[in-house]
């Protein structure tokens, strides 16, 4: 899809997916809620523990349904690769990043191991955890899709950045903790969690460094207005400053629309 997409797209006009990204991202959001409220209540009816839980392989109810809320997980990766079909049909390839791309790949086939072989035990915290972050995640990107009468309520994708960092961190440590107590879990998958939660928090942390603290991140359209104002500025070098907000790197104009940053002006 990433390869052809454009390619296929380049000859035509970007399409116009509000109403079909409002469902998507509303769906998105019903289906992680489901995922929690399964974990969370199945978890506790079969005596779960955060700290060490093995794999049960029986037909007990709660398990069953531990199994099918982490199935759905599973092909909720699926799902979310639409994600990527929406950056390409309303040709904002920009977006097509080595993060967007490696995250939303290598999650679909490492689930796939996941439901494969431990779909419960010590992996149910995991999926419980990752799907509140996407309820939240894409409760907000429902919001963006909704239009410019919503942005007002989009200050606060920052703190939803940090909330995926934090979720990285606690599954680090539940990781290591599991391999300190030697609970009764493969081994094998603990260790490469470990190796694939480096990479993906170093990928995040260069992208909240960037977007967040460089200020490297800029809409095209407060990059341009700096340029333009850089080159119309007085004898003495003054700028407006409404300029000099867009100059420094503050985005409090601009929304994420399914990890696109677009400008509220241009609306």
């Amino acid at each position: 899809m990433v390869w052809w997409g454009p390619k296929i797209m380049k000859s035509h006009e970007p399409l116009e997916m509000k109403r079909i990204m409002m469902a998507y991202n509303f769906g998105c959001v019903f289906l992680s809620f489901y995922i929690v409220k399964e974990c969370v209540l199945c978890g506790y009816m079969a005596g779960y523990r955060v700290q060490c839980q093995p794999v049960t392989y029986s037909y007990d109810e709660w398990e069953m349904r531990i199994a099918k809320a982490m199935w759905w997980f599973y092909f909720s990766k699926c799902i979310e690769m639409l994600d990527t079909f929406f950056f390409i049909v309303r040709k904002k390839n920009s977006q097509l990043s080595f993060l967007h791309v490696y995250h939303h790949s290598s999650m679909f086939l490492l689930w796939w191991i996941g439901v494969k072989w431990v779909a419960g035990g010590q992996s149910w915290f995991g999926a419980m955890m990752n799907s509140f972050v996407h309820f939240i995640m894409y409760s907000y990107y429902f919001l963006a899709a909704c239009g410019p009468a919503f942005h007002k309520y989009l200050w606060w994708k920052k703190y939803l950045t940090q909330l995926q960092l934090t979720q990285f961190g606690i599954g680090f440590v539940h990781c290591c903790q599991s391999l300190y107590f030697d609970c009764d879990f493969p081994k094998w998958m603990h260790y490469a969690l470990l190796v694939y939660a480096t990479s993906i928090t170093s990928l995040f942390l260069n992208f909240y460094i960037h977007a967040y603290i460089k200020r490297e991140r800029l809409p095209k359209l407060e990059s341009m207005t700096c340029m333009r104002a850089s080159a119309q500025g007085d004898a003495n070098g003054n700028i407006s400053g409404s300029v000099k907000t867009a100059c420094n790197g503050d985005t409090k104009d601009s929304v994420v629309n399914n990890g696109h940053i677009e400008n509220k002006k241009s609306k």
